[in-house]
């Protein structure tokens, strides 16, 4: 048996092996061994896999049973222990029944290969990134899955389109474009194709993360010299989901790494799911070639939740929560709190909390006045969406010309009195509503609160008729 005296010697406070201290050599056996498996992952799980993933695992040692393989970052640990472990440690016990167990550590570094190979000099786009540079991968609610998600008549062409992805043999539609407001169950959805991928399918690669994540690793891959590597991981996952696309808006060189990740991973045939707060035809600040990729696939859209949909999700979430909340007071917040499902969600939280703190019962009198604020808020609460739909209602415009780049009289008028309206009934500051305005400058909108000022000042019918929509929008 091998001297053991370094097994389990770390680097202080880095949860690394230390490596500059005696270790175990292996056998010629186990050598042999490992030799032997690490070939057979490529047949196993196939190139892209392997070359991205496997391909790094290095034999380090072995003692009682454990066979210990290095990786050189904590992300490729993380995702190898995650997806690959089981059937790597199966593959061993089946080489030398006496291996009962497998550990991934974390090497940085030169480190002693089996075979010592010829020196060459390496370009930095080939190395793989750092576990700091390179943990990409956005977590996973647990909550978030098929069965926690309420259907209705809102959200059922995405529910539908999601469900439809994990249940296809094949990939269906490419991409799934989901898109709806804040808190409406974007998220959610995603999270639980994700976790059902992986339940199903868990040797697939499923890439989750949020548009501004992506843009963030690509700008430091392009900082570290590390570009080839991003590439390579992009274009060897199978499912790539990115949230909230439309925060890559006006950034020309994400754009353009994404459309060329997005046409690889199409033409090999791996799925690619979007969310955005608008449909791709609405996304401002988006190349028209990236828009019009969005839009190959399936379009769904989950629009704003209806009174029966919240009053459903708001019994579901009492059940989760095992809560002793009267029918009556989720009639009430259903009713109530209209913004979005996050907000009902939290609402419910807050005054489950406060009967158990308080050890008082729930009912419709304590509701009100432990969410007294939360309701004043949704009172009078009106959104920039909101306003530009009143007002294009009111003019007989099209929504889209809210956000269009059209300056005819007809189209620009209104959309200047929805842009004073913004300003005058919501806390937006005015970047934000120029940019809920087709991504328009701030000096555009105090140019048309100003203008529309002058007119109301100077057009008593015109003021009337701002007035009237004023009147409307505030209730």
């Amino acid at each position: 048996m091998p001297n053991t005296k370094s097994a389990q010697a770390l680097s202080e406070g880095t949860g690394q092996k230390d490596y500059s201290a005696e270790t175990l050599t292996p056998s010629k056996e186990i050598k042999a061994v490992w030799k032997q498996v690490h070939k057979a992952l490529r047949g196993e799980f196939g190139e892209a896999v392997f070359r991205s993933w496997l391909k790094p695992l290095t034999l380090q040692a072995c003692y009682h049973g454990t066979l210990e393989v290095s990786v050189p970052t904590r992300f490729m640990k993380d995702w190898i222990q995650t997806h690959y472990s089981k059937r790597i440690l199966e593959m061993c016990s089946e080489q030398d029944s006496e291996i009962k167990r497998l550990e991934i550590v974390v090497v940085q570094g030169p480190i002693v290969e089996e075979e010592a190979a010829p020196k060459t000099k390496k370009s930095n786009q080939n190395k793989v990134p750092d576990s700091d540079a390179f943990e990409i991968a956005s977590p996973l609610d647990q909550r978030f899955t098929f069965d926690s998600f309420v259907v209705g008549k809102p959200n059922a062409l995405a529910h539908a389109a999601a469900r439809r992805v994990v249940e296809s043999a094949a990939v269906p539609f490419n991409p799934l474009f989901i898109y709806g407001g804040v808190g409406l169950g974007k998220t959610h959805l995603m999270h639980a194709i994700a976790w059902t991928i992986g339940d199903q399918a868990p040797e697939k690669q499923v890439m989750y993360l949020s548009a501004e994540k992506f843009m963030y690793q690509f700008v430091k891959a392009l900082r570290n010299n590390e570009t080839m590597a991003f590439k390579e991981f992009f274009r060897s996952v199978d499912v790539l989901m990115i949230d909230d696309i439309q925060f890559i808006a006006g950034k020309e060189s994400t754009q353009e790494e994404f459309f060329h990740t997005f046409n690889a991973l199409v033409d090999q045939n791996k799925q690619i799911i979007i969310s955005a707060d608008k449909a791709p035809s609405d996304l401002t600040g988006i190349e028209e070639r990236l828009r019009s990729r969005l839009a190959w696939g399936l379009v769904a859209d989950i629009q704003p939740s209806t009174y029966e949909l919240r009053l459903g999700i708001v019994k579901a979430k009492r059940d989760q929560l095992e809560a002793n909340v009267p029918d009556s007071v989720l009639e009430f917040l259903a009713l109530k709190v209209t913004s979005n499902i996050r907000e009902l969600e939290g609402a419910l939280n807050r005054i489950v909390a406060h009967s158990e703190v308080s050890k008082n019962p729930i009912t419709l009198e304590t509701t009100q006045e432990v969410l007294q604020d939360l309701l004043r808020s949704n009172d009078r609460r009106i959104t920039i969406d909101e306003i530009q739909r009143k007002v294009a209602e009111h003019y007989n415009i099209k929504l889209t010309d809210m956000h269009s780049a059209r300056r005819a009289r007809q189209v620009a008028r209104p959309r200047q009195v929805a842009m004073y309206l913004a300003k005058q009934l919501t806390s937006r500051s005015l970047p934000e509503i120029g940019r809920k305005f087709g991504g328009r400058d701030h000096t555009t909108v105090m140019h048309a609160v100003r203008k529309i000022e002058e007119l109301t000042g100077d057009d008593v019918g015109f003021a009337q008729d701002v007035d009237v929509l004023r009147r409307t929008l505030t209730g």
